[in-house]
């Protein structure tokens, strides 16, 4: 019994020679913030502790003098709005790079401004190099065009600036594209060329090609462009796509955005995405959809399945696809004809077969599917697939990509076959000008952009900007998506159909995280997650409308480094 309390006594000897565990100081404290955690429970708080890439405590600011280190640094808010990190819900991550190495007309108001500036970048490049751009919309030009064809421009004005140079320049949807002579040359194209299936070349009466190519029309146009790729020095393609990849990563900070969703890169641009990740390159966090077809995807796709890779940086759990084109091209699939053209209903550009092979290689493998869908037929040909996919054991979120002109009935299916709907609100302002021409007022009132009646129905919208179509400033789209108005002329467009500030929020936040399987690890501002956050000068809840374009993203912190400082 003595020798017991001996060692019981040499035990608690030791105990309390043992030095006390240190403390963990945070590495980062934001203070003096107006905090918006965009949690279900969302408290007063005014500052925020960072650990590393976590957040490891939110409260008032007396948290500063408690938690405090030696080596802690500390941000002074200045009472500005403090919020998740926006996240691009559906962009096209090394399409936005490109867009900003060549030239971009999503500003310009006419086609002779398209013109000048294929003018000017001729004077810059040699003979036979080609010229490519994006951004255009003949919707929206103020000045029409002289020598028009079907509402589009001919090729001669652009043929005759640049005679030895090819020319491709992308619509702003990215479902149509404008060539002059020179390309179509090399293209192979004529008065004899015909149409690929799911596409259109749009020629004149004496049935000679104007220099448009619609959807699937396109590749006519790529291969040729693309063969001339293959000639150039692969280092320095190479070098130009990192270049790119660098450029929208410095854009998206810029705008405040952490976390971008890639609406669909091929095999070795993921291999390139992985590998910036491992290696510590990845400022934001990228999550992305492959896009193949299904003979591609077949036996290869369990590869690219990546979760998680350099902390969180890069993800690939989804496969893209799509059955339909774009509105402004009449590509929408729709269920009845367009106004504006009688007895057209646009086009399907994937066979639906082809779209449910995918399918069955997505549910196979555990990859979420996400496919493009505009029209009302489009959409509907949509939730039929998830629907025959639907498991009440597995969360699957299979999401459709722009979900843009529903069908009344189809409106509650959405939640029934646990669709989610990936939308982008700029999209419905930017192109309102031409949504009634083309769908009439009916069809356009009731179920085009239907974010409210998706939100009552408790659907799931993540939100985004599908940038490069249209600009990727999230501030600009938070604006259409609570006011559903142009900021160029007031324009409304079927203003019941709006989003509350709280709800557009939770679509670039919470809910676009949720879309991605990532709502534990990001889209709010609680204890565990990433320290992915935004500083504005301005609060988006109670600003008044108008201030709301006046608003500066101040500060970007992705995994509590602060990246960007305006």
């Amino acid at each position: 019994m003595q020798n017991r309390f001996l060692f019981l006594g040499l035990i608690l000897l030791l105990a309390s020679c043992a030095e006390p565990t240190a403390k963990v100081y945070p590495d980062l404290i934001i203070h003096n913030a107006d905090i918006y955690t965009g949690s279900s429970v969302d408290k007063d708080y005014s500052s925020i502790l960072i650990t590393g890439d976590k957040i490891t405590a939110l409260g008032g600011d007396a948290l500063l003098q408690s938690e405090s280190g030696p080596n802690t640094k500390t941000i002074d808010a200045q009472g500005q709005f403090l919020m998740p990190g926006f996240i691009e819900g559906h962009g096209h991550f090394s399409g936005l790079g490109e867009t900003l190495q060549n030239l971009n007309f999503l500003t310009d108001t006419s086609w002779q401004a398209v013109v000048k500036k294929v003018e000017d970048k001729v004077c810059e490049v040699e003979p036979g190099e080609w010229i490519y751009g994006r951004g255009w919309h003949q919707e929206k030009w103020n000045i029409a065009p002289t020598d028009v064809v079907g509402g589009y421009p001919t090729h001669h004005t652009l043929s005759e600036v640049a005679p030895d140079n090819p020319v491709i320049l992308v619509h702003a949807s990215g479902h149509s594209l404008f060539a002059n002579a020179k390309a179509m040359e090399l293209a192979g194209i004529n008065s004899e060329s015909i149409d690929t299936v799911g596409g259109k070349i749009i020629k004149d009466q004496n049935k000679n090609p104007i220099g448009v190519f619609e959807e699937n029309s396109m590749d006519h146009i790529k291969k040729a462009f693309n063969n001339y790729k293959k000639g150039l020095d692969p280092e320095k393609q190479t070098a130009l796509w990192h270049q790119a990849i660098d450029l929208a990563q410095k854009e998206c900070l810029e705008n405040g955005i952490t976390s971008f969703q890639d609406a669909g890169s091929k095999f070795y641009e993921l291999e390139r995405y992985e590998q910036l990740a491992k290696d510590g390159h990845m400022d934001i966090r990228l999550w992305a959809m492959v896009r193949h077809n299904s003979k591609d995807l077949k036996g290869k796709v369990a590869k690219y399945r990546k979760v998680n890779v350099g902390n969180g940086h890069f993800t690939c759990r989804a496969i893209k696809t799509e059955v339909d084109g774009a509105l402004g091209a009449h590509g929408a699939w729709l269920l009845e004809p367009y106004s504006d053209k009688p007895g057209f209903i646009g086009q399907n550009t994937t066979e639906i077969a082809e779209v449910e092979e995918i399918a069955a290689i997505a549910d196979a493998n555990d990859m979420q599917l996400c496919i493009h869908a505009i029209g009302d037929r489009a959409n509907k040909e949509v939730l039929d697939i998830i629907e025959k996919y639907k498991d009440e054991n597995q969360d699957k979120r299979w999401r459709i990509e722009h979900a843009q002109h529903l069908n009344p009935t189809d409106i509650m299916r959405f939640k029934s076959t646990g669709a989610i709907a990936s939308m982008q609100g700029v999209h419905c302002t930017s192109d309102a000008p031409f949504v009634v021409k083309r769908l009439g007022m009916l069809r356009a009132k009731v179920g085009a952009y239907a974010w409210k009646a998706l939100l009552n129905e408790g659907v799931t919208i993540v939100n985004g900007t599908d940038t490069p179509v249209e600009d990727i400033d999230p501030i600009k789209n938070y604006f259409a998506s609570v006011t559903r108005t142009r900021e160029d002329n007031g324009m409304e467009f079927f203003v019941t159909n709006r989003m509350t500030r709280e709800e557009a929020l939770r679509s670039y936040t919470l809910d676009a995280a949720y879309g991605a399987f990532e709502e534990k690890d990001k889209g709010s501002l609680e204890v565990g997650k990433y320290a992915d956050l935004v500083l504005l000068d301005k609060n988006l809840l109670k600003c008044d409308d108008l201030a709301i374009l006046d608003t500066k993203v101040q500060m970007t912190i992705v995994g509590g480094k602060v990246k960007y400082t305006r």
